[in-house]
Formats: structure tokens, sequence, C-alpha cells
């Protein structure tokens, strides 16, 4: 369950999805849209870096448009490790914060996770974790 306080947060709020299952999408949209955030939801890594790219190239700061962007590791076009791995590498949007959402688990995955520098790594279909995470984010978000 979600505060009033929370609530009211997040309606200025924008979370960044990433993940070319359609399904899994769908899912982390309905579980964003329970917490009150605004899903701004993209297809694979590829198109998610030029839109970055397009909004730093306008001025704005990807940190302050959205609360985080939450990416699939295993993606066509560009997976989550380099397209987290890319945005690390550009000062202009290093301070997004990022959660790799992947159905993969391992030792492997979650070294990846730190060497690529994304700030969280969660397990798919498992929308109460994921709520959790959100919601952490919008109480710590310097918002009024």
């Amino acid at each position: 369950m979600v505060d009033v306080e929370t609530q009211h947060k997040a309606l200025s709020l924008r979370v960044l999805t990433v993940d070319d299952s359609s399904v899994a999408r769908k899912q982390v949209t309905r579980c964003l849209q329970t917490v009150g955030v605004e899903v701004v939801a993209l297809n694979d890594g590829r198109q998610a870096l030029d839109y970055l790219r397009k909004l730093v190239d306008e001025g704005k700061k990807p940190e302050e448009e959205f609360l985080m962007m939450i990416s699939d590791i295993e993606m066509p076009e560009m997976d989550g490790y380099t397209l987290t791995a890319e945005i690390r590498n550009d000062p202009r949007m290093q301070k997004l914060h990022i959660i790799l959402h992947t159905s993969l688990s391992g030792v492997f995955n979650q070294a990846m996770v730190k060497k690529v520098g994304a700030d969280d790594f969660l397990a798919k279909f498992r929308p109460d974790d994921l709520a959790s995470r959100v919601v952490d984010r919008i109480k710590a978000a310097d918002i009024s």
C-alpha cells in the first residue's frame, strides 16, 4: 500500500522502462501505475539510448526527467548491459538511476550489473519488489 504523501509525489514523476517483450512492458506499466508514476515505455536499448541522447541534446537532464530507468537485460539491437554502460560513459546522462530488470539470475549477472554501473538488479515477475523499489526512490526524491 502506498501512502497519500508518496502517491502525491508520484504524480509528478516519470519512469522510463525498456523491454523488448510487450508482455513485460505491460506488467511493469501496470505495476508502476498502481504506484502512481507516469510510464514511458520503449522497446529496446538502442531506442532508449537514442531517446535519452535526444533529451540531453535539447538541454534536458535525464535524472530530472525520470525518477529512474528500468531496463531488461536481454534485448535485440542493444542489451541492457550495453545501454547502462553507454549511459554511465556519457557525463550528461550518468546520474540517471538504473535498475536492470531481468529473468536472468546468478553470480555472473550480478557481477555484470556492478561492472556496467547499474544502481540495482531486480528479478522479473515480482511486482511487489518492483513497486517497493519505486516507492523507495519516490520517498528519497527531493520533490515537494
